[in-house]
Protein backbone atom coordinates (compact mmCIF):
# COMPACT_ATOMS: atom_id res chain seq x y z
CA UNK A 1 0.00 0.00 0.00
CA UNK A 2 1.08 3.43 -0.53
CA UNK A 3 0.86 6.08 1.76
CA UNK A 4 -0.40 9.25 0.57
CA UNK A 5 -0.92 10.83 3.74
CA UNK A 6 -0.68 11.31 8.35
CA UNK A 7 -2.63 13.76 9.39
CA UNK A 8 -2.03 14.08 13.79
CA UNK A 9 -4.96 15.52 16.04
CA UNK A 10 -5.49 15.86 19.63
CA UNK A 11 -8.79 15.15 21.09
CA UNK A 12 -8.96 16.10 24.46
CA UNK A 13 -12.58 14.65 26.25
CA UNK A 14 -13.24 15.81 30.01
CA UNK A 15 -13.87 12.90 32.39
CA UNK A 16 -15.36 12.14 35.59
CA UNK A 17 -15.32 9.55 38.47
CA UNK A 18 -16.60 10.69 41.51
CA UNK A 19 -13.66 11.66 43.82
CA UNK A 20 -11.60 14.27 44.32
CA UNK A 21 -8.96 15.86 41.55
CA UNK A 22 -6.22 13.02 40.54
CA UNK A 23 -2.78 13.87 41.86
CA UNK A 24 -1.22 10.56 40.35
CA UNK A 25 0.75 12.77 37.87
CA UNK A 26 2.64 16.72 38.80
CA UNK A 27 -0.75 17.93 37.51
CA UNK A 28 -4.37 17.18 38.01
CA UNK A 29 -6.32 14.23 36.16
CA UNK A 30 -9.75 15.77 34.60
CA UNK A 31 -9.32 14.92 30.50
CA UNK A 32 -8.38 12.02 28.04
CA UNK A 33 -5.91 13.81 25.71
CA UNK A 34 -6.08 11.40 22.79
CA UNK A 35 -3.31 11.75 19.84
CA UNK A 36 -5.10 10.34 17.42
CA UNK A 37 -3.62 9.18 13.83
CA UNK A 38 -5.37 9.37 10.23
CA UNK A 39 -3.61 7.59 7.39
CA UNK A 40 -4.99 7.58 3.89
CA UNK A 41 -3.37 5.28 1.13
CA UNK A 42 -3.20 5.83 -2.62
CA UNK A 43 -7.17 4.44 -3.05
CA UNK A 44 -8.48 6.81 -0.66
CA UNK A 45 -8.82 3.83 2.46
CA UNK A 46 -8.04 5.34 5.90
CA UNK A 47 -6.86 3.87 9.31
CA UNK A 48 -6.79 5.47 12.62
CA UNK A 49 -4.31 5.02 15.34
CA UNK A 50 -3.88 6.25 18.78
CA UNK A 51 -0.49 7.29 20.43
CA UNK A 52 -0.22 7.76 23.71
CA UNK A 53 -0.70 11.04 25.02
CA UNK A 54 -1.82 11.98 28.59
CA UNK A 55 -0.44 15.30 29.58
CA UNK A 56 2.47 14.85 26.85
CA UNK A 57 -0.14 14.81 23.94
CA UNK A 58 1.14 18.16 21.86
CA UNK A 59 5.16 16.51 22.36
CA UNK A 60 3.45 13.50 20.56
CA UNK A 61 1.98 14.91 17.92
CA UNK A 62 5.09 16.81 16.93
CA UNK A 63 7.04 13.87 16.83
CA UNK A 64 4.81 12.21 14.40
CA UNK A 65 4.33 15.36 12.09
CA UNK A 66 8.03 16.36 12.11
CA UNK A 67 9.94 12.63 12.23
CA UNK A 68 7.65 9.84 11.55
CA UNK A 69 5.18 10.87 8.95
CA UNK A 70 8.25 12.06 6.69
CA UNK A 71 9.81 8.48 6.82
CA UNK A 72 5.89 6.59 5.38
CA UNK A 73 4.22 9.34 3.05
CA UNK A 74 5.07 8.35 -0.36
CA UNK A 75 6.63 4.96 0.42
CA UNK A 76 4.93 1.62 -0.30
CA UNK A 77 4.86 -0.14 2.79
CA UNK A 78 4.37 -3.98 2.09
CA UNK A 79 5.53 -5.56 5.77
CA UNK A 80 4.66 -3.17 8.58
CA UNK A 81 6.60 -5.37 11.02
CA UNK A 82 9.34 -4.53 9.16
CA UNK A 83 8.72 -0.60 8.00
CA UNK A 84 8.11 -0.64 12.15
CA UNK A 85 11.96 -1.76 13.21
CA UNK A 86 13.54 -0.17 9.88
CA UNK A 87 11.78 3.64 11.72
CA UNK A 88 13.18 2.28 15.19
CA UNK A 89 16.10 2.20 13.82
CA UNK A 90 16.39 5.32 12.05
CA UNK A 91 14.77 7.60 15.34
CA UNK A 92 16.95 5.85 17.50
CA UNK A 93 18.99 8.93 18.14
CA UNK A 94 15.79 10.21 19.24
CA UNK A 95 15.63 7.79 22.17
CA UNK A 96 13.80 4.65 22.48
CA UNK A 97 11.43 5.18 24.37
CA UNK A 98 8.92 8.04 25.92
CA UNK A 99 6.90 9.96 23.30
CA UNK A 100 9.23 8.66 20.07
CA UNK A 101 7.75 5.22 20.64
CA UNK A 102 4.37 6.60 21.82
CA UNK A 103 4.24 8.46 18.05
CA UNK A 104 5.33 5.43 16.59
CA UNK A 105 2.35 3.13 18.61
CA UNK A 106 0.00 5.37 17.03
CA UNK A 107 1.33 5.33 13.71
CA UNK A 108 2.03 1.65 13.28
CA UNK A 109 -1.83 1.41 14.32
CA UNK A 110 -2.88 3.14 11.94
CA UNK A 111 -0.86 1.44 9.05
CA UNK A 112 -2.58 -1.83 10.44
CA UNK A 113 -6.06 -0.61 10.32
CA UNK A 114 -6.02 0.36 6.99
CA UNK A 115 -3.93 -2.74 5.94
CA UNK A 116 -6.77 -4.89 7.46
CA UNK A 117 -9.18 -2.32 5.62
CA UNK A 118 -7.83 -2.84 2.53
CA UNK A 119 -8.02 -6.69 2.30
CA UNK A 120 -11.73 -6.55 3.92
CA UNK A 121 -10.66 -8.22 7.39
CA UNK A 122 -11.40 -7.42 11.03
CA UNK A 123 -8.01 -6.77 12.38
CA UNK A 124 -7.62 -10.06 14.66
CA UNK A 125 -7.59 -12.10 11.51
CA UNK A 126 -4.93 -10.37 9.78
CA UNK A 127 -2.92 -11.04 13.30
CA UNK A 128 -3.52 -14.84 13.26
CA UNK A 129 -6.90 -15.34 13.48
CA UNK A 130 -8.89 -15.77 16.65
CA UNK A 131 -11.81 -17.59 17.70
CA UNK A 132 -13.16 -15.47 20.27
CA UNK A 133 -15.77 -13.24 20.36
CA UNK A 134 -15.61 -11.92 23.77
CA UNK A 135 -13.09 -11.18 25.97
CA UNK A 136 -13.64 -10.64 30.10
CA UNK A 137 -12.58 -6.90 31.19
CA UNK A 138 -11.83 -5.54 34.84
CA UNK A 139 -12.95 -2.42 35.91
CA UNK A 140 -9.97 -0.26 36.28
CA UNK A 141 -10.49 2.41 39.34
CA UNK A 142 -8.81 5.42 39.18
CA UNK A 143 -7.16 6.49 42.47
CA UNK A 144 -9.15 8.04 45.43
CA UNK A 145 -7.16 8.03 48.02
CA UNK A 146 -9.73 8.16 50.09
CA UNK A 147 -10.91 4.85 52.10
CA UNK A 148 -14.92 5.66 51.74
CA UNK A 149 -15.07 5.67 48.46
CA UNK A 150 -12.91 3.43 46.56
CA UNK A 151 -15.30 0.69 48.32
CA UNK A 152 -18.32 2.27 47.01
CA UNK A 153 -17.16 2.56 43.58
CA UNK A 154 -15.97 -1.35 43.56
CA UNK A 155 -19.22 -1.95 44.68
CA UNK A 156 -21.03 0.39 41.68
CA UNK A 157 -18.62 -1.78 39.23
CA UNK A 158 -20.09 -5.32 40.05
CA UNK A 159 -23.90 -3.80 40.01
CA UNK A 160 -23.13 -3.30 36.66
CA UNK A 161 -21.95 -6.48 35.54
CA UNK A 162 -17.90 -6.41 36.39
CA UNK A 163 -16.39 -9.28 37.49
CA UNK A 164 -12.92 -8.17 38.28
CA UNK A 165 -11.44 -5.02 39.43
CA UNK A 166 -8.06 -3.15 39.75
CA UNK A 167 -7.79 -0.23 42.15
CA UNK A 168 -4.94 2.31 42.17
CA UNK A 169 -4.80 2.44 46.09
CA UNK A 170 -1.04 2.41 47.06
CA UNK A 171 -2.25 2.46 50.96
CA UNK A 172 -2.12 -1.43 51.83
CA UNK A 173 -5.31 -0.68 54.45
CA UNK A 174 -7.62 1.14 51.72
CA UNK A 175 -6.86 -1.73 49.78
CA UNK A 176 -7.94 -3.93 52.20
CA UNK A 177 -11.12 -1.66 52.80
CA UNK A 178 -12.15 -2.72 49.13
CA UNK A 179 -11.55 -6.34 49.69
CA UNK A 180 -14.15 -6.65 52.69
CA UNK A 181 -16.61 -4.33 50.34
CA UNK A 182 -16.61 -6.83 47.68
CA UNK A 183 -15.63 -10.13 49.34
CA UNK A 184 -13.23 -12.79 48.55
CA UNK A 185 -15.13 -14.31 45.68
CA UNK A 186 -14.10 -10.83 43.17
CA UNK A 187 -10.51 -11.06 42.03
CA UNK A 188 -9.18 -8.15 42.91
CA UNK A 189 -5.55 -6.56 41.81
CA UNK A 190 -4.10 -2.54 42.55
CA UNK A 191 -1.60 -0.63 41.01
CA UNK A 192 0.73 1.41 42.95
CA UNK A 193 2.48 3.09 40.15
CA UNK A 194 6.05 2.40 41.46
CA UNK A 195 5.36 4.59 44.24
CA UNK A 196 6.63 1.78 47.00
CA UNK A 197 10.39 1.63 48.38
CA UNK A 198 11.30 -2.25 47.76
CA UNK A 199 11.96 -2.63 51.57
CA UNK A 200 8.54 -1.32 52.31
CA UNK A 201 6.93 -3.92 49.36
CA UNK A 202 8.58 -6.85 50.93
CA UNK A 203 6.88 -5.81 54.17
CA UNK A 204 3.41 -5.28 53.01
CA UNK A 205 3.53 -8.63 51.08
CA UNK A 206 2.31 -10.47 53.66
CA UNK A 207 -0.83 -8.52 54.22
CA UNK A 208 -1.13 -8.19 51.00
CA UNK A 209 -1.07 -12.40 50.05
CA UNK A 210 -3.84 -12.25 52.91
CA UNK A 211 -6.08 -9.81 51.10
CA UNK A 212 -5.83 -12.78 48.53
CA UNK A 213 -4.35 -9.78 45.76
CA UNK A 214 -5.01 -11.19 41.94
CA UNK A 215 -1.79 -9.13 41.52
CA UNK A 216 0.50 -5.88 42.68
CA UNK A 217 1.07 -3.84 39.72
CA UNK A 218 4.58 -1.76 39.11
CA UNK A 219 4.96 -1.72 42.72
CA UNK A 220 8.61 0.04 42.64
CA UNK A 221 10.40 2.56 41.40
CA UNK A 222 12.51 2.25 38.36
CA UNK A 223 9.94 -0.11 36.81
CA UNK A 224 12.67 -1.44 34.81
CA UNK A 225 14.79 -2.30 37.63
CA UNK A 226 14.11 -6.35 36.71
CA UNK A 227 16.12 -7.94 39.46
CA UNK A 228 14.50 -6.05 42.33
CA UNK A 229 11.09 -6.96 41.04
CA UNK A 230 12.00 -10.49 40.47
CA UNK A 231 13.23 -10.48 43.72
CA UNK A 232 9.48 -9.73 45.02
CA UNK A 233 7.95 -12.60 43.37
CA UNK A 234 6.94 -16.30 45.26
CA UNK A 235 5.42 -14.32 48.44
CA UNK A 236 2.43 -14.97 47.87
CA UNK A 237 1.15 -12.33 45.49
CA UNK A 238 2.01 -11.96 41.86
CA UNK A 239 4.12 -9.09 40.44
CA UNK A 240 2.80 -7.48 37.17
CA UNK A 241 4.88 -4.67 35.41
CA UNK A 242 5.11 -3.51 31.68
CA UNK A 243 3.02 -0.03 31.04
CA UNK A 244 5.82 1.58 30.83
CA UNK A 245 8.36 -0.63 29.14
CA UNK A 246 9.06 -0.08 25.46
CA UNK A 247 10.09 -2.08 22.97
CA UNK A 248 10.06 -5.88 22.79
CA UNK A 249 13.75 -5.62 23.49
CA UNK A 250 12.44 -4.35 27.22
CA UNK A 251 10.50 -7.27 27.64
CA UNK A 252 12.52 -10.24 26.48
CA UNK A 253 15.30 -8.85 29.20
CA UNK A 254 12.78 -8.73 31.91
CA UNK A 255 11.28 -12.19 30.82
CA UNK A 256 14.54 -13.21 30.82
CA UNK A 257 15.26 -12.44 34.11
CA UNK A 258 12.28 -13.66 35.64
CA UNK A 259 10.94 -10.13 36.90
CA UNK A 260 7.42 -10.82 36.74
CA UNK A 261 4.48 -12.80 36.63
CA UNK A 262 2.45 -11.67 33.84
CA UNK A 263 3.39 -8.07 31.40
CA UNK A 264 1.87 -5.78 30.52
CA UNK A 265 2.11 -4.33 27.43
CA UNK A 266 0.50 -0.53 26.15
CA UNK A 267 -0.34 -1.09 22.25
CA UNK A 268 0.02 3.11 22.45
CA UNK A 269 3.60 3.39 24.08
CA UNK A 270 5.24 0.02 23.44
CA UNK A 271 5.74 0.63 19.50
CA UNK A 272 2.08 -0.49 18.15
CA UNK A 273 0.87 -3.57 17.16
CA UNK A 274 3.76 -4.71 15.42
CA UNK A 275 5.42 -4.37 18.88
CA UNK A 276 2.85 -5.98 20.99
CA UNK A 277 3.17 -9.52 18.48
CA UNK A 278 6.99 -9.78 18.98
CA UNK A 279 5.73 -9.55 23.02
CA UNK A 280 3.09 -12.13 22.29
CA UNK A 281 5.85 -14.20 20.84
CA UNK A 282 8.18 -13.84 23.32
CA UNK A 283 5.21 -14.68 26.34
CA UNK A 284 4.71 -17.68 24.90
CA UNK A 285 8.15 -18.46 24.72
CA UNK A 286 8.45 -17.94 28.80
CA UNK A 287 5.19 -19.10 29.07
CA UNK A 288 4.32 -15.64 31.08
CA UNK A 289 0.79 -14.67 30.50
CA UNK A 290 -0.16 -11.14 29.08
CA UNK A 291 -2.72 -8.60 30.95
CA UNK A 292 -2.38 -6.08 28.30
CA UNK A 293 -2.62 -2.39 29.50
CA UNK A 294 -5.15 -0.29 28.05
CA UNK A 295 -6.99 3.26 29.92
CA UNK A 296 -8.48 3.92 26.18
CA UNK A 297 -11.22 4.79 24.31
CA UNK A 298 -10.01 5.47 21.32
CA UNK A 299 -8.49 3.03 18.78
CA UNK A 300 -6.04 2.09 21.48
CA UNK A 301 -8.74 -0.12 23.23
CA UNK A 302 -9.94 -1.54 19.53
CA UNK A 303 -6.64 -3.05 18.76
CA UNK A 304 -6.17 -4.40 22.30
CA UNK A 305 -9.24 -6.09 21.84
CA UNK A 306 -7.94 -7.40 18.02
CA UNK A 307 -4.99 -8.17 19.90
CA UNK A 308 -6.34 -10.27 22.59
CA UNK A 309 -8.50 -12.14 20.04
CA UNK A 310 -5.03 -12.97 18.21
CA UNK A 311 -4.06 -14.29 21.60
CA UNK A 312 -6.29 -17.47 23.21
CA UNK A 313 -4.26 -17.02 26.58
CA UNK A 314 -4.85 -13.44 27.14
CA UNK A 315 -7.71 -13.74 30.38
CA UNK A 316 -8.69 -9.86 30.51
CA UNK A 317 -8.44 -6.55 29.46
CA UNK A 318 -8.54 -3.51 30.81
CA UNK A 319 -11.39 -0.96 30.88
CA UNK A 320 -11.02 2.61 32.24
CA UNK A 321 -13.90 3.02 34.68
CA UNK A 322 -14.76 6.77 34.46
CA UNK A 323 -17.71 8.76 32.27
CA UNK A 324 -16.33 10.59 29.68
CA UNK A 325 -18.26 13.92 28.31
CA UNK A 326 -18.44 11.82 24.79
CA UNK A 327 -17.39 8.73 23.09
CA UNK A 328 -15.13 8.74 19.87
CA UNK A 329 -16.58 4.86 19.32
CA UNK A 330 -19.61 3.21 20.82
CA UNK A 331 -17.46 1.59 23.61
CA UNK A 332 -20.22 1.04 25.66
CA UNK A 333 -21.92 -1.01 23.01
CA UNK A 334 -19.46 -3.45 23.03
CA UNK A 335 -19.30 -3.63 26.57
CA UNK A 336 -22.01 -6.47 28.38
CA UNK A 337 -22.07 -8.03 31.90
CA UNK A 338 -18.16 -7.90 32.47
CA UNK A 339 -17.46 -8.48 28.83
CA UNK A 340 -15.67 -6.46 26.00
CA UNK A 341 -17.08 -7.97 22.29
CA UNK A 342 -14.38 -8.13 19.88
CA UNK A 343 -15.38 -5.76 16.62
CA UNK A 344 -16.15 -8.09 13.52
CA UNK A 345 -15.94 -5.21 10.95
CA UNK A 346 -12.92 -4.29 8.56
CA UNK A 347 -10.14 -2.61 10.80
CA UNK A 348 -10.52 -2.15 13.38
CA UNK A 349 -14.17 -2.42 13.46
CA UNK A 350 -15.94 0.50 14.23
CA UNK A 351 -16.27 3.98 12.84
CA UNK A 352 -15.72 6.91 14.88
CA UNK A 353 -18.39 9.23 15.70
CA UNK A 354 -16.95 12.57 14.02
CA UNK A 355 -19.20 14.66 15.82
CA UNK A 356 -17.60 13.94 18.99
CA UNK A 357 -14.23 14.57 17.18
CA UNK A 358 -14.80 17.65 16.07
CA UNK A 359 -16.78 18.85 19.50
CA UNK A 360 -13.59 17.54 21.43
CA UNK A 361 -10.84 18.12 18.81
CA UNK A 362 -8.06 20.60 19.99
CA UNK A 363 -6.76 23.53 17.75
Amino acid sequence: MKIASIKTFVVEIPFHDGGNPKIITPMTWHTLENVLVRVEDELGNVGWGEAFGYFVADSVRAMIDRLIAPLAVGQTITDIAAWNLDTQLRLHIFGRYGVTMFGLSGVDMALWDLQAKREELPLHHLLGGGTRSSIPAYASLVRYGEGSIAPKVCERALREGFKHIKLHENVVGEVAECRRAIGRDIPLATDVNCSWAIDATREWLPKLAEIDLAWLEEPIFPPEDFQALASLRGHGVPISAGENWCTAVQFEEALRQGAVDSIQPSVTKVGGVSECMRIANLAAQYDTLVLPHSPYFGPGLLATLHLAAAQPGVPLVEYHYVETDGWLYDIKGLLHDGLMHVPTAAGLGLEMNMSVFEQFRRS
